[in-house]
Order: structure tokens, then C-alpha cells, then sequence
């Protein structure tokens, strides 16, 4: 149906960036919102940024003011401009899209990508 290929992870140092970039393919004309997730081993899922179609973003207070995410409506596509990276920044983060059109109808569904890591380390 519809696949979230997230890229641009990896290894950076403290006080380095990093972009991220989720790509939507399939059965999708455009989802309502898309957002970054980020999960650390032995730790819950959490939000890290959310875009709407109302032009709406959201982030955690642990990333405010260092993290930027934006939107391709043509390419359906979402990034995530990490700056500052910290080493409690250290998680795999994870694409998620919700609310689709696809064919002039509306699906109240959402997707997962398989995630991209990301490490701050020195």
C-alpha cells in the first residue's frame, strides 16, 4: 500500500547535524500529517516532530530550538534538520504518515518506516 523510506542517519559528534529525509511511495496522494519518532534502546517510542497539513508543527521540549522539520508536498517527502546533536540524541528514528488521500478518497490510516540510526557519540 503505501512505504516510508527514511535516510540520512548515522555517526556525527556532539555539536554536529544531521538531515533526515522520509520518503512516501504507493498508494498515496498525500498524508494529513507526518512525523519523526525516535526510540532509544530500553526506552518508550517518542514524538520528536509532527507536520500538518495546517501548516502546524510540534516539537518535543528536548529538541526545540535545535530540530527543523519540513515538508516536499511534490515528492511527499518529510526531513528532519537535527543541529546541535547531542549524545541523549542517540535513538533510531522513525517515519510515521497518518490521515492519506489516494484517489480523491481519504484513508484514516497511518505508516511506519523501518527507521534510520543515529549516533552521537565522540
Amino acid at each position: 500500500q503505501v512505504q516510508l523510506v527514511e535516510s540520512g542517519g548515522g555517526l556525527v559528534q556532539p555539536g554536529g547535524s544531521l538531515r533526515l529525509s522520509c520518503a512516501a511511495s504507493g498508494s498515496i496522494d498525500r498524508f494529513y500529517g507526518m512525523a519523526w519518532y525516535r526510540q532509544a534502546p530500553g526506552t518508550q517510542r517518542e514524538l520528536v516532530a509532527h507536520w500538518s497539513r495546517t501548516g502546524s508543527t510540534i516539537y518535543s521540549d528536548s529538541v526545540k530550538g535545535r530540530f527543523t522539520i519540513s515538508r516536499e508536498d511534490m515528492k511527499n517527502t518529510v526531513h528532519l534538520q537535527m543541529n546541535s546533536l547531542k549524545p541523549e540524541d542517540t535513538a533510531i528514528y522513525l517515519c510515521n504518515g497518518h490521515g492519506r488521500w489516494y484517489d480523491g478518497t481519504f484513508f484514516n490510516d497511518k505508516y511506519w518506516g523501518k527507521g534510520t540510526q543515529v549516533t552521537v557519540s565522540s
